[in-house]
């Protein structure tokens, strides 16, 4: 255990086993989802690893704290996005993903979103997109939460299965299981579309 609490940075270490752990990993969640670039993974495969009692609990919070995050960056992209919402995208060098997506966005509605989510991309980019595009809240909200809920309760499943030796696994394959994943959610789309022609 002293490897996974070397892993936490300083500041979170005193929150483990205290009632304040939940609402600062739900803190950390949202502050990722809207502007943080450090990957809220780096913090909870530790935390997980931890706090073994309350692995499901801990993503559950994580998810709750990413989308909120992401309501809130749906609303930047739907009401200020030409201030706040440029300044987002100025500020994580995402301007041109930005515009791609939005076309994708425009095509693909709820599935662009679910491959977003899942994919090392920087879910930003979605957030602002569908609010400045004036997607379906309700549809956003359920794409976030499927997306990001894969990630944060396939890590506690990756802890679950694979203990202290998570972390090195994340570490090692966060891209290529990022990608794998994008790949699923296009095979499933792809069986959606052609089942719905």
């Amino acid at each position: 255990m002293m490897t996974a609490r070397a892993e936490l940075p300083s500041w979170i270490r005193r929150f483990i086993g205290s009632g304040y752990l939940l609402p600062v990993l739900f803190f950390a969640s949202l502050l990722e989802a809207i502007i943080v670039p450090i990957p809220l993974e780096l913090i909870l495969i530790p935390l997980l690893l931890l706090e073994r009692g309350r692995r499901w609990l801990l993503a559950w919070v994580a998810l709750a704290g990413c989308v909120t995050g992401a309501v809130l960056g749906y609303w930047f992209g739907a009401l200020l996005f030409d201030s706040l919402g440029q300044w987002l995208l100025d500020t994580l060098g995402a301007a041109e993903e930005f515009e791609h997506f939005q076309q994708v966005l425009a095509k693909e509605g709820f599935m662009a979103i679910v491959v977003m989510g899942v994919t090392p991309v920087p879910f930003q980019v979605a957030m602002l997109a569908a609010g400045a595009a004036g997607y379906s809240l309700t549809g956003f909200v359920l794409a976030a939460t499927l997306a990001r809920g894969v990630r944060y309760f396939g890590l506690a499943l990756l802890v679950q299965l694979f203990g202290e030796q998570a972390m090195t696994l994340f570490r090692r394959h966060a891209r290529p299981v990022g990608f794998a994943l994008l790949a699923l959610a296009l095979v499933g789309y792809g069986v959606h579309w052609w089942l719905s022609a």
